[in-house]
């Protein structure tokens, strides 16, 4: 219940908060467990037990610190899921680096500001992925890696990156490979590792994470030990998780529902991870679940709709299957009742929250019945604070919408060098402003009802107009633009970009699609470009965009996606 009819919550819990780094969780968890499995990658072949695990983990950060890295440097990663991102996560956490998560989708414009912004000493790097060739995009910003020794990068456009680590078996020039690094360590490192892990703290900053940002540049959400850890065992405690558990993991491990929601709460108590393939493949996810009796499943939405939509479906046994996290995007009701019907999940359960915020701040219980899991997004987690309020900042009575903020050991510390940004997203008390429109009911389920800010969801991915428009704006023949999201069956929404050209000016939609190609990540790529001379306007000058909006609704003949 909310006190006094008002809409603030907070998550009282009988357990207390994790006051441990991730290192020292890990190191309880596979002394517990050791014959556990702690992860399973079953396109590499890989199954091993928590205590494989945890040495191999020891051995990769100890040769971290013998490339010379120093606790607190960053430490970019940048791959789709495999062995090598679990083994960097938790190797980072123990040598004390920051670990920088790069989305594996990023291209050249994207990959040097994520590097530079935050200052990476040091990258490690999968050689390719789909059209994604990453050795020769990070060689187009640093040639001078063919002529550098290993550990020794000078580069003129990534003047603060040293060390390049490459996943595979090939070899590249001025570049170490993954399997040697453990390698390098000696004694003295070792030694090192075993020190640092009772002198690191849990409010030590541990990670970056990327998010699209309102004034055109990603920020980097800077998150700690204890923000993440103790996020993903809260969300372990709503899924009444176990170490007999086995967690399938398709979401990207760069993001926190992968990393956090996954890796470490499976870490917390135990139980498996499962990769079941690089990125998300229906049919891989139903191999995976089927092959390693999996009892906990994740996604947004759209996955669990490509998986049970699959033509082979009915062919896979899921009567393992238990339990899990949908979230990314409103899940319609329909959905809801065939994931808990035909993959027998019947204890599935709804989530919301932000990067910044580690991410969960409200989930669904497993008992909650399925209109709740549907019409809401749950009630607070144990731990966190949340209030609604007006434009002036005041608590809105039950069921009235406001601004949606958070409090408590999840939010993040600020904006990695941005203490600007960070003022504007974190008051004085410690209240995180979400830019999400919600209410608050009496019993304290949270509905999201808009987005102050002008972000769209695009399958799970958060994406701000405002970031396009200015990449946009570096096309010559572009005078004005802007950015809308549009229903889409598929993906929720749809970028579409209105364009205003320069006088004198032609253009199609293929050629700004093009300039967009290989600088930006496919998903940030407008689906549709529509060539206009003006933009609704107010009396003042304010762009419209829900006219926008509107009009490419009925253009294109597009429908709401509805939640219920």
């Amino acid at each position: 219940m909310t006190p006094q009819g008002m809409s603030y919550v907070s998550g009282a819990s009988e357990k207390p908060l994790l006051g441990l780094t991730i290192g020292a969780q890990l190191d309880r968890t596979a002394a517990r467990h050791p014959d556990n499995e702690a992860l399973v990658v079953p396109h590499q072949g890989v199954r091993w037990r928590y205590g494989d695990f945890v040495e191999r983990v020891d051995a990769l950060a100890a040769g971290m610190l013998a490339l010379g890295l120093e606790p607190g440097d960053r430490l970019g990663i940048w791959s789709p899921n495999n062995s090598e991102w679990a083994l960097t996560q938790f190797a980072a956490a123990k040598a004390g680096l920051v670990l920088v998560n790069i989305n594996p989708a990023y291209r050249l414009a994207e990959l040097e500001y994520a590097l530079n912004k935050v200052e990476c000493r040091a990258l490690v790097t999968a050689e390719a992925f789909k059209s994604s060739r990453y050795l020769e995009m990070l060689r187009r910003l640093a040639p001078e890696l063919d002529t550098a020794r290993p550990g020794a990068l000078k580069a003129e456009k990534l003047p603060h990156l040293e060390t390049v680590v490459r996943l595979g078996d090939d070899e590249s020039a001025g570049m170490y490979n993954f399997a040697e690094v453990p390698g390098l360590a000696g004694a003295a490192e070792r030694e090192r590792l075993a020190t640092l892990a009772g002198t690191l703290q849990f409010d030590d900053p541990i990670n970056i994470q990327f998010t699209s940002g309102t004034t055109g540049f990603p920020k980097g959400a800077t998150l700690s030990h204890h923000n993440i850890l103790n996020n993903g065992y809260f969300n372990g405690v709503t899924l009444r998780l176990g170490a007999g558990d086995r967690v399938c993991i398709p979401v990207p491990l760069y993001h926190c529902f992968g990393m956090v929601m996954g890796n470490l709460m499976s870490a917390c108590f135990g139980a498996t991870m499962v990769y079941p393939s690089e990125a998300f493949d229906p049919l891989e996810v139903l191999r995976a679940v089927e092959a390693e009796r999996c009892t906990v499943l994740y996604g947004v939405p759209t996955m669990f709709i490509a998986e049970l939509d699959h033509p082979e479906f009915a062919s896979f046994d899921l009567s393992s299957l238990r339990t899990g996290t949908m979230a990314g995007s409103p899940c319609p009701i329909e959905v809801m009742r065939r994931v808990i019907g035909a993959m027998h999940m019947e204890e599935v359960t709804i989530a919301y929250g932000m990067t910044e915020t580690s991410p969960v701040s409200f989930q669904s219980a497993t008992d909650d019945p399925i209109e709740r899991r549907v019409s809401t997004v749950g009630r607070v987690h144990p731990h966190v604070e949340v209030k609604v309020v007006d434009g002036d900042g005041r608590v809105v009575p039950c069921g009235v919408a406001g601004e949606l903020m958070t409090r408590g050991y999840s939010v993040m510390s600020g904006y990695w060098n941005d203490d600007a940004m960070t003022a504007e997203a974190i008051d004085r008390a410690g209240w995180m402003h979400t830019g999400d429109q919600a209410t608050i009911d009496a019993e304290g389920y949270c509905n999201i009802v808009g987005r102050i800010k002008d972000m769209v969801i695009r399958g799970g991915e958060n994406v701000y107009p405002r970031e396009i428009e200015e990449f946009l704006y570096r096309h010559p023949k572009v005078q004005d633009v802007q950015v809308i999201g549009v229903p889409d069956e598929k993906y929720g929404e749809e970028l579409c970009a209105w364009i205003k050209l320069r006088d004198g000016e032609d253009a199609d939609e293929d050629e700004i699609k093009a300039f967009c190609k290989d600088q930006i990540a496919h998903f940030k790529v407008p689906r549709y470009v529509r060539f206009v001379d003006e933009f609704p306007m107010t009396v003042t000058g304010k762009i419209q965009k829900f006219k926008m909006r509107e009009t490419m609704i009925a253009e294109l003949a597009l429908a709401e996606q509805k939640t219920a």
